[in-house]
C-alpha cells in the first residue's frame, strides 16, 4: 500500500474489497493487471513461464496486483529474475514489459 492510501480513509465499499482480499485497483480501470502487463508472450520470450503467477510460484512468492509485486524484497526478487529470466533484475523486466505493453 503506498503512503497516500494509509493516510486517506477507505470508503466502505474499498474497505469490504480489502477485507474480502481484493484491492480496491482492481477496479480501477486505469490499472493494468500483471496478466496483461505480463501476457504468456512476454513471458515465454524471456522466460521458460507462460504465466507470471507460474513465475512466481517458482520464487515462492504471491501477488495479485502490481503494488504487491512491488512490496516484495527487491533482492530477492532480483535475483530471482536474473535466475530465471533473460533480464538483470526487476526493474529491466518491468521497464520491457511496460514498453511492450504500451506498443500493443
Amino acid at each position: 500500500m503506498n503512503e497516500l492510501k494509509k493516510n486517506k480513509p477507505l470508503s466502505f465499499e474499498a474497505l469490504l474489497q480489502e477485507l474480502q482480499g481484493k484491492s480496491a485497483n482492481e477496479n480501477d480501470p486505469q490499472q493494468v493487471t500483471l496478466e496483461a502487463l505480463f501476457p504468456a508472450s512476454f513471458l515465454t520470450k524471456h522466460s521458460s513461464f507462460d504465466s507470471f503467477q507460474a513465475f512466481l510460484a517458482k520464487g515462492n512468492f504471491t501477488a495479485r496486483t502490481l503494488d504487491e509485486v512491488r512490496d516484495i524484497a527487491g533482492e530477492l526478487l532480483d535475483r530471482h529474475v536474473k535466475r530465471e529470466t533473460d533480464f538483470e533484475n526487476w526493474q529491466d523486466m518491468l521497464d520491457q514489459a511496460n514498453k511492450e505493453h504500451s506498443i500493443a
